[in-house]
């Protein structure tokens, strides 16, 4: 994995702007006027011009305004007014163009999933402050960067495992900095990420096609792997933390395939708060990878028919194949030396 070197000379504090140079805007919407004053603080700070959008029961009637690049929302409680309020943003900033971070709670995760399936939003769960001006400047790498094509598979999980090594680096600079100063150690991850995002994307914007997920060719039959044994092979990797820190197993990727594919055979449907939690990451972290896994075509968003209200998370097809002909694999042998 490559590394990451931060220096403070390496930090510039200029007006943040987005993808096309012009001042970036992001809207604000929260029931709570404390958290919109501490957000405009820490957004303002940091370089974006903020917008105050008031409550979010004002996303309900009447039209929705002009924006801003990015709209935030905050709603760690979520009720039938709060889903129907998200459901008409979700259109809204999808038909503008524009990006929507919405942070909310592990109850609300599932509900907030669900109502949000057409602008790609990003989803926080529980943000700390510095969290939340990194998940602007992420946004803002895809606005108004048309011309640039779409990333590979090796971009998307490359960024993915840079991004995780930013955002490890702005949690040391807030414990460090302390809350006085959370301003300006979150501009320096900011900027930190705003590189990452420069070299997944430097030199390949000859390149407009998008590649297919790499999955082994070979297209051989195999059963279904028992979910008994897969399960024994989740619970086997869950009891390295009792005896090493758990950071250095973390693989997101994999555990949600290994859990995805136990809940296949039992044929369960997996909840995304479920799946969070499977992943062994920070439910913000686990969101990420589950966006990106659905972007690649290894994961796939399934709608509840019997209830719109709630979307699962699955196996496509061909990641379905790849597991079963892995266990075919190395299930017996296992078994064998058992």
């Amino acid at each position: 994995m490559p590394q990451l070197e931060i220096q403070k000379s390496d930090f510039s504090y200029d007006s943040v702007t987005d993808a096309s140079g012009l001042p970036a805007r992001v809207a604000i919407f929260a029931d709570r006027p404390v958290v919109r004053e501490v957000i405009q603080d820490d957004l303002s700070g940091a370089g974006f011009r903020t917008i105050d959008g008031g409550e979010i029961g004002k996303l309900l009637d009447g039209p929705i305004a002009l924006l801003g690049d990015v709209v935030m929302v905050d709603c760690p409680l979520v009720d039938g007014e709060t889903i129907a309020a998200l459901s008409r943003l979700d259109m809204r900033v999808a038909h503008a163009g524009a990006k929507l971070i919405v942070s909310t709670s592990l109850d609300g995760l599932d509900a907030v999933f669900c109502a949000l399936d057409q602008s790609q939003p990003q989803i926080l769960v529980q943000p700390s402050r510095g969290e939340r001006i990194i998940a602007v400047g992420r946004v803002l790498a895809d606005i108004g960067n048309a011309r640039v094509r779409e990333m590979t598979e090796d971009d998307r999980l490359n960024l993915l495992h840079l991004s995780r090594q930013v955002e490890a680096i702005a949690h040391k600079l807030e414990g460090l900095s302390g809350a006085e100063n959370i301003t300006e150690a979150s501009r320096a991850a900011l900027r930190a990420h705003s590189s990452v995002s420069t070299l997944a994307t430097k030199g390949t914007e000859a390149n407009s096609s998008k590649e297919a997920p790499r999955f082994n060719s070979a297209q051989a039959q195999a059963p279904t792997p028992d979910p008994r044994f897969v399960r024994k092979v989740i619970a086997s990797r869950q009891a390295r933390a009792k005896f090493f820190d758990a950071e250095l197993f973390a693989d997101p990727a994999w555990d949600m395939l290994l859990d995805l594919t136990a809940a296949e055979a039992e044929k369960m449907q997996v909840s995304v708060t479920s799946l969070c939690i499977a992943a062994a990451v920070p439910p913000t972290t686990g969101l990420r990878w589950i966006k990106q896994l659905v972007d690649c075509g290894v994961f796939e968003r399934v709608a509840d028919p019997n209830d719109k209200r709630r979307a699962f998370i699955g196996l496509s097809a061909q990641s379905s194949t790849a597991m079963a002909r892995y266990f075919a694999e190395v299930e017996v042998p296992l078994a064998q030396a058992a």
